[in-house]
């Protein structure tokens, strides 16, 4: 009987203010350049801390979805989340049989976002590397996948790149790649140290500039995922 049963995962409060601020966005209660109440107002409303509040919105911040100006608060930018989670399928008509091809995507876009990075990249930029990297290994002690946590630390790999184009592409598949993740469930909990001493890997020649060596890495990183992603076709 217990094998039948699945185990129940609870939202973080983080997951549950984002599929709310989506949702208004989504049904039109909040349009393109209207403001958003301030971090306290929503963690009062809501009975959250402002930290998970403050994380949400640097995260729809991250996808271009809220954007926040100095002296004017946070507000809605002109992507809605319509646009951005259905881009790859619905203009390219993307189908379970093309996750292939998205991962192929994905491995290109990556390797050349790592190579940039390491030549580029900003002492701001790995400190937010850093940051990113401990909350996925923070989430990889709790033997979670930590699928949300791991795609955040590629795209600021992808943001370390300077390339707005290659950051931009990497934004807009990442909602079907997620997806597509979760429901064929090609990551595991069986690596979980290996992937962890594959992104500390990335980040240590991210940090020596080593380009060669960092695009190398990235790619043997993904070639796990890009051999199990065949096995779905």
């Amino acid at each position: 009987m217990l094998d039948s049963l699945k185990p129940i995962v609870f939202e973080r409060a983080v997951d549950l203010i984002i599929d709310q601020i989506r949702s208004l966005i989504s049904s039109g209660k909040l349009k393109p350049g209207d403001k958003l109440p301030s971090e306290r107002k929503l963690a009062d409303h809501l009975g959250v801390s402002r930290g998970q509040v403050r994380e949400a919105i640097s995260k729809l911040e991250f996808y271009g979805i809220l954007k926040t100006l100095p002296q004017s608060g946070t507000m809605v930018a002109g992507l809605g989340i319509v646009a951005l989670e259905g881009l790859i399928s619905d203009v390219l008509e993307l189908e379970a049989k093309d996750f292939g091809s998205l991962i192929e995507a994905r491995v290109i876009l990556e390797r050349e976002a790592a190579y940039l990075a390491a030549l580029r990249r900003t002492d701001s930029d790995i400190r937010r590397l850093e940051r990113s990297l401990k909350r996925y290994e923070d989430k990889r002690l709790l033997n979670d996948v930590a699928l949300d946590e791991d795609f955040m630390f590629h795209l600021r790999i992808a943001e370390a790149s300077k390339n707005s184009v290659l950051r931009s592409l990497m934004i807009v598949i990442t909602p079907d790649l997620l997806a597509n993740f979760k429901q064929l469930e090609v990551c595991d909990k069986a690596k979980n140290d290996q992937r962890v001493t594959e992104h500390r890997n990335i980040l240590e020649y991210i940090k020596q500039g080593n380009a060669d060596e960092a695009a190398e890495m990235m790619t043997r990183h993904l070639a796990d995922i890009s051999e199990r992603s065949k096995l779905t076709g």
